[in-house]
């Protein structure tokens, strides 16, 4: 018996070998309509490996969808009005940062120049992030800002 994860790989590796007729025939069956005129081989293959992704482990979330969908009207109707992105939030000096990571959880405090982790100052919270975790991580993303 093969897992939901296994037979998601499974429809995700063979997507290289369907015909551009197939990733048509998947786009239409997706989103009820044919693709833009003159699309991509590589952008119907993304669009069906999100499909078969979304289908198996569900989609983006109701907030992001109506993000988009506001973002998309606004758009569609001409509006020259700039759409803004929310920046990511300001993190003042003697604030603190508190992260779980592999049930271990984390303390950082804001400092004026940098940030304390430990004993130890960082210039950014990205090396903070590098440090907890070994991996590249960026450090607003990471901490949720």
């Amino acid at each position: 018996m093969t897992t939901k994860q296994e037979r998601v790989e499974q429809e995700l590796e063979a997507i290289p070998a369907l015909s551009r007729a197939d990733l048509i025939h998947k786009w239409e069956a997706a989103y009820k309509r044919p693709p833009p005129k003159g699309i991509s081989r590589r952008l119907l293959e993304y669009a069906t490996a999100y499909n078969i992704q979304a289908k198996a482990f569900g989609g983006l979330k109701p907030e992001t969808k109506r993000k988009l969908l506001k973002i998309a009207e606004e758009n569609h109707a001409g509006s020259n009005k700039t759409v803004s992105i929310p920046k990511s939030k300001k993190v003042t000096p003697g604030s603190r940062l508190v992260r779980e990571w592999h049930g271990k959880t984390h303390i950082i405090d804001v400092l004026d120049k940098g940030f304390r982790y430990g004993n130890q100052h960082y210039r950014s919270l990205s090396e903070v992030a590098r440090t907890i975790t070994g991996a590249r991580w960026s450090g607003p993303r990471f901490f949720g800002l």
